[in-house]
């Protein structure tokens, strides 16, 4: 299928999109990040709190091996974190439920140069002092009886649409 390898992984260009899990408890959440993040070539993945980090057997089970591929980096505190990208020039979107929310589309339709999403913990979701850091809240429309998705799902529903967005601005 012409897929490359982890070497020419590392050395392909890379979307300018990292994703920050603040406190993800499910090291199968982890991972699925890491594989969605490997699929769609972002920057980055920075693990926060009680994430658990790379090198994990349990990890390896849904990233398949993405956690070799995908840059990551570790926070002991998220807001940290959020403060390093911002000073790096990134634009820091929360993945949450809010007032003056925006949704995915209107993000996707207006994304800065540089970008990263917080997503948060399970039950919990992104730490209000996160939120309140952030640049805006980022929201996917949901029309059942639940309000919240698995968080390894939604980083696949943000991360593909904004990656889009972002792959044809730069043309990668």
């Amino acid at each position: 299928m012409g897929r490359m390898n982890v070497d020419q992984y590392r050395e392909a260009d890379k979307l300018p999109l990292v994703v920050v899990l603040d406190n993800v408890r499910s090291q199968h959440n982890v991972g699925a990040v890491f594989r969605t993040a490997d699929a769609m070539r972002i920057e980055r993945v920075v693990l926060c709190g009680i994430c658990c980090c790379p090198p994990n057997q349990e990890i390896h089970k849904t990233a398949l091996g993405a956690e070799e591929s995908v840059e990551w980096s570790y926070y002991k505190e998220t807001l940290d974190a959020v403060q390093d990208l911002q000073a790096q020039g990134y634009t820091v979107y929360a993945v949450e439920q809010a007032h003056d929310s925006i949704t995915l589309e209107e993000a996707a339709a207006q994304l800065p140069d540089k970008v990263a999403v917080v997503l948060g913990h399970e039950v919990f979701g992104v730490q209000q002092s996160v939120v309140d850091n952030c640049s805006q809240c980022i929201e996917i429309p949901q029309y059942g009886t639940k309000h919240s998705m698995n968080v390894s799902v939604t980083a696949g529903i943000v991360l593909y649409r904004l990656a889009s967005s972002l792959r044809l601005a730069t043309k990668k």
